[in-house]
């Protein structure tokens, strides 16, 4: 992203001269590319893109030469070759990809053999990987999203294959949990001792650890399918489905509400600003505005450049606009259940609005930028089902991240055990089902003497 250079205009002018008067700018968004700043303006049914200055030719897309610059930034190494892709590769897998075609491919001549992915629409990176990434995401990533390029390039497909296997999987955990179960039963009220009845070491082993850890593969395999699939409104009733709708949903863009010109901005942080977003929280008018490649909120209610710092009162009228009923607003400055940092450094303190419906909706707002986590009674239980089962992010182990580690690495490591011991079994299985097939087939035909070798 270009650092935003030269003077800016007045606004108003710029857009009264550009956009016709009976449209509702949705979202304003000043940015630059290659070197030349302008004003992408979205409507309900357009998108304008207005140069800083009205002299200037804007470039739809960049030419090979700066996309190759670009490139060179990435990597100290030199470019040996360049491939012209026009079909998804599994470093690329994903369907909407597509609209950057042709997208180009750079291999770079150091040791890590790394390669980067950009698009020839938009000249943005896509995909950086070196040999050791890629080694590690065949080994990790890939199989466990199952990020196969002919299947992951179809989003809906994808999800289907994961969430049948997850739930096919689900039903074999609990079934290997009842025969266990049933099996350490059966041997107590033989020898009167709790051991496992098989000898065979495989067997033996299967049986053993899918007793202490079969519950944590099941929770694994099961909320993997909860992370694609949501909770049945049959089961947990979502009264209120557009509060969530209009929470997130953007309101229109009206600019004679700003009251701290956004050109100030460009005074005080003089080379540094390669973007500002024209946005809101409830009523009150935001620049969201990326300085040095971060990210900051500044309130544009005010004369002044003050960073934003939402208070209660605001917090009120915001839910306001959302709900009719009673709400209880504190700040919290400590995780709960709901809200947890722990792998995502999630800020505190935060805003914590329960409301009193029929949903039980509970708001989470970070007062500096305004942005928000919500919950309802439906998303509260997808929460438990997915992600506290499936990476155990709850308040007590975020409060202990030592134990979370030990936790973690002892269930992984417990899981991959049953896992192999599972596979190899079903080896063996299909192994002598296969041999048992060929003997009855040779004993029919005994004159076959091709198979039976």
């Amino acid at each position: 992203m270009d650092t935003l250079q030269g003077d800016m205009p007045a606004l108003d002018s710029l857009l009264a001269n550009n956009i016709p008067n009976d449209k509702e700018i949705s979202a304003l968004t000043l940015i630059s590319y290659a070197g030349t700043p302008f004003f992408e303006v979205k409507t309900s049914d357009s998108i304008y893109k207005i140069p800083v200055n009205p002299n200037t030719k804007l470039k739809t897309s960049p030419d090979y030469k700066e996309i190759e610059n670009y490139a060179q930034r990435w990597c100290q190494a030199e470019i040996v070759k360049v491939d012209t892709l026009r079909e998804l590769e599994q470093w690329i897998p994903f369907g909407h990809l597509r609209k950057d075609f042709p997208i180009y491919k750079f291999y770079f001549g150091d040791e890590g053999k790394s390669q980067l992915y950009i698009s020839s629409v938009s000249g943005d990176a896509l995909q950086f990987t070196d040999k050791d990434s890629r080694f590690w995401a065949w080994l990790g990533a890939i199989p466990h999203w199952v990020y196969f390029t002919s299947l992951r390039q179809n989003s809906q497909q994808w999800m289907d294959v994961v969430i049948w296997l997850s739930g096919i999987g689900s039903v074999m955990c609990v079934a290997g949990l009842i025969l266990g179960i049933r099996s350490y039963i059966k041997e107590y009220r033989r020898k009167k001792k709790m051991s496992s009845p098989y000898r065979k070491f495989a067997y033996k082993w299967h049986h053993i650890l899918g007793f202490l850890f079969g519950i944590f593969v099941f929770t694994f395999v099961f909320s993997g399918m909860m992370s694609l699939a949501k909770v049945p409104g049959w089961m947990v009733k979502v009264h209120n489905p557009s509060a969530e709708k209009k929470l997130y949903s953007k309101q229109k863009i009206e600019t004679n509400t700003y009251t701290f010109d956004y050109r100030h901005l460009f005074e005080k942080y003089h080379g540094q600003i390669k973007s500002v977003e024209w946005s809101s929280f409830g009523q009150k008018p935001v620049y969201k505005v990326v300085i040095n490649d971060r990210l900051q909120t500044i309130d544009a209610s005010d004369t002044s450049v003050i960073n934003m710092q939402l208070d209660e009162a605001t917090i009120k009228s915001r839910i306001s606009l959302l709900h009719k009923e009673p709400a209880v607003i504190s700040l919290m400055d400590e995780y709960d259940n709901y809200y947890v940092g722990l792998t995502d450094h999630l800020p505190l303190p935060v805003y914590k609005v329960q409301v009193e419906d029929a949903d039980n909706s509970t708001y989470y707002i970070n007062p500096k930028n305004g942005n928000t986590r919500y919950f309802n009674n439906n998303t509260k239980v997808r929460r438990w089902s997915y992600q506290a089962l499936h990476s155990f992010k709850f308040k007590f182990l975020a409060e202990r991240p030592v134990l979370w580690n030990i936790v973690m690495w002892t269930t992984m490591i417990g899981g991959t055990l049953v896992s192999l011991t599972g596979v190899w079994l079903g080896f063996r299985y299909i192994k002598r089902k296969i041999k048992r097939l060929k003997k009855y087939i040779c004993s029919k035909k005994k004159n076959n003497t091709n198979i039976c070798q």
